[in-house]
């Protein structure tokens, strides 16, 4: 009796991004085997198929910047109607009394929430880091092995507190010392490297003057010295612009530049306010851009260049942000919204809804600095999106594809990460989630009544 896993054809989908698998895709052993052309049938001897014929077949999205964290404080009065800067001050009070067992749950909603939007790789920047959070990244692991989703993980950090002029409270802010062994201890204990990784660690300051200069520069010097990702937030207001050219007597990039990070082993969060000159040194060097189109209007930020990054060489991926700004960890969602502000910015036709797809796959993918993933091409991983189009929001569309953005999907049927089903009828596979929701909302009451 064979022990391997079966040979499985994703079968004739109504639609899929990629035309040279509009047939569907045969996997196994957590990757695609064969991308089928339309209408033929798979060389391989397939064991069992699926019958996608009422599906719209995608890679599995990815996403690029989140802070799962922040699944406590949607919609939280106090920070309503704020922009960044009095938003977060307000804010980092509330979250200096997180605990670990308030962010697993945080973790857990915010992947889940993922993972229903079509999600199969899911990355957090976590930054809060109090004395009841010593092991938050280690929690993040162990949550995310046990849903089964892809986790780009980032050690986040702060340095710099009110005391010497910075925004957070001292009670998340650590010493560079002890910043930079964790981070160490982290690469070591869980950075996957190669194909299928499922759990990759980088390394990720908050922001620029959030942290010292010498924790920006010895992070940079720490990831090349043990081959990861550099993340942090750039570039998101003109109030950072400011504080830069004040704190630093220069712009955030020329910071950013100085301190040793202006690479292609860097991707960065926003990157809105870059003039021409910045979006040309930016591609140069293959920095990669993690657009949050739903945080940048909340919060009132502004509208990032996509267009010109990515024709100056930048990968441009999707990201759903903080659940505090956007209030949501939903990269389907996330994915109209990038295509209808893009429209406002650009136009119609420079802006297509194959375009925004591929950033939420492809382009998503080559931030995080991988190609074994965001696309169905032979030999990527097994990460599959699947969606229905059976609800009244869909009725009569005639372009499948094109109905995903323009109709506003936000919940896929099925999804598939490493050639596991981890989504099954709308509903994720081995989570209680109304028990999972009561949970998190216990705990979001009672962080909020910690303050």
């Amino acid at each position: 009796m064979s022990s391997h896993p079966p040979v499985t054809w994703i079968k004739h989908p109504l639609a899929a991004s990629d035309p040279d698998a509009a047939g569907g895709v045969v996997v196994q052993d957590g990757r695609i085997i064969e991308a089928v052309a339309a209408g033929q049938t798979p060389r391989t001897r397939v064991e069992q198929t699926f019958d996608a014929s009422r599906h719209v077949l995608l890679p599995g999205l990815v996403n690029t910047h989140h802070h799962f964290y922040q699944t406590l404080t949607r919609a939280y009065s106090p920070a309503l109607n704020k922009e960044l800067f009095p938003w977060l001050t307000t804010l980092y009070d509330v979250w200096a009394n997180l605990d670990e067992a308030q962010l697993a749950l945080a973790s857990e909603l915010a992947m889940v929430e993922l993972l229903m939007s079509g999600c199969t790789t899911v990355a957090d920047h976590h930054y809060v880091f109090s004395g009841a959070l010593e092991h938050a990244i280690d929690v993040q692991v162990e949550t995310a092995r046990r849903l089964g989703v892809r986790a780009a993980l980032t050690r986040g950090s702060m340095s710099v507190g009110r005391e010497q002029g910075g925004l957070p409270p001292q009670s998340v802010v650590q010493d560079e010392a002890t910043i930079l062994a964790e981070s160490t201890r982290l690469i070591d204990a869980y950075h996957q490297r190669g194909e299928g990784a499922m759990v990759t660690l980088a390394l990720a300051p908050c922001s620029p003057f959030s942290v010292s200069r010498e924790l920006m520069v010895d992070s940079a010097r720490l990831a090349e010295q043990k081959d990861v990702r550099l993340h942090t937030h750039l570039a998101e207001t003109e109030d950072e612009t400011q504080y830069c050219q004040k704190l630093f007597g220069m712009r955030p990039l020329d910071y950013l530049e100085a301190t040793g990070w202006l690479s292609d082993r860097t991707w960065l969060a926003h990157g809105i306010h870059f003039n021409d000159d910045e979006v040309a040194r930016l591609g140069q060097a293959g920095t990669g851009i993690a657009h949050c189109p739903s945080s940048n209007m909340v919060l009132g930020s502004g509208m990032c260049r996509t267009l010109e990054l990515e024709a100056a060489g930048c990968p441009v991926g999707l990201a759903v942000d903080g659940s505090a700004s956007a209030d949501h960890s939903n990269l389907a969602e996330e994915m109209r919204q990038a295509m209808l502000i893009g429209r406002l910015r650009y136009s119609p036709s420079q802006v297509r809804h194959q375009d925004v797809i591929r950033w939420a796959t492809e382009g998503s993918a080559r931030c995080l600095g991988r190609s074994d993933i965001g696309g169905l091409k032979v030999g990527q991983q097994a990460d599959l999106a699947l969606f229905r189009l059976d609800e009244p929001r869909f009725s009569g569309a005639e372009n499948p594809l094109a109905a995903l953005l323009l109709c506003g999907a936000h919940r896929a049927d099925r999804v598939m990460v490493a050639g596991q089903w981890r989504v099954a009828d709308g509903q994720p596979l081995d989570v209680d989630l109304g028990e999972l929701m009561a949970r998190h909302n216990a705990a979001a009451m009672r962080l909020r009544r910690a303050v």
